[in-house]
């Protein structure tokens, strides 16, 4: 058996990410150079080429991998069942009082230490 290896695909994916690396680095070195210019027309163009360069990002076989973990990840959240709001406000209270507890318990703990601590080394009243 022999495999063969697609040099051209993989060479011209890493082409256009470096394009679309080399537009971001354009876009945000013409952000500051303009620095003058309205702050809303620098961010819309700086949003229009970001743009641009996801879009030309996602023409590669990397960008559609990453479009295609987005959309299974969007469809397996779709599947989660979500706790009710009573659900929520309950467990929220059973954590905050658990919190309480364990903390008085450490600073029960602490203290009975540190009573032990001063009786041994005959510090203290």
């Amino acid at each position: 058996m022999t495999s063969t290896v697609e040099v051209k695909g993989a060479s011209l994916d890493i082409a256009k990410l470096a394009g679309a690396a080399l537009l971001l680095i354009v876009g945000i070195f013409a952000f500051y150079y303009f620095a003058p210019w309205s702050a809303l027309l620098r961010v819309l163009g700086l949003l229009v080429i970001a743009g641009a360069a996801v879009a030309i990002a996602l023409q590669t076989e990397p960008g559609r991998a990453l479009w295609q973990f987005i959309a299974d990840a969007r469809m397996e959240v779709r599947k989660v069942v979500w706790p009710t709001r009573q659900e929520t406000i309950q467990t929220t209270l059973v954590v905050m009082a658990m919190v309480v507890v364990v903390g008085l318990v450490l600073w029960l703990f602490d203290t009975v230490l540190m009573a032990i601590l001063r009786f041994l080394t005959g510090q203290g009243g």
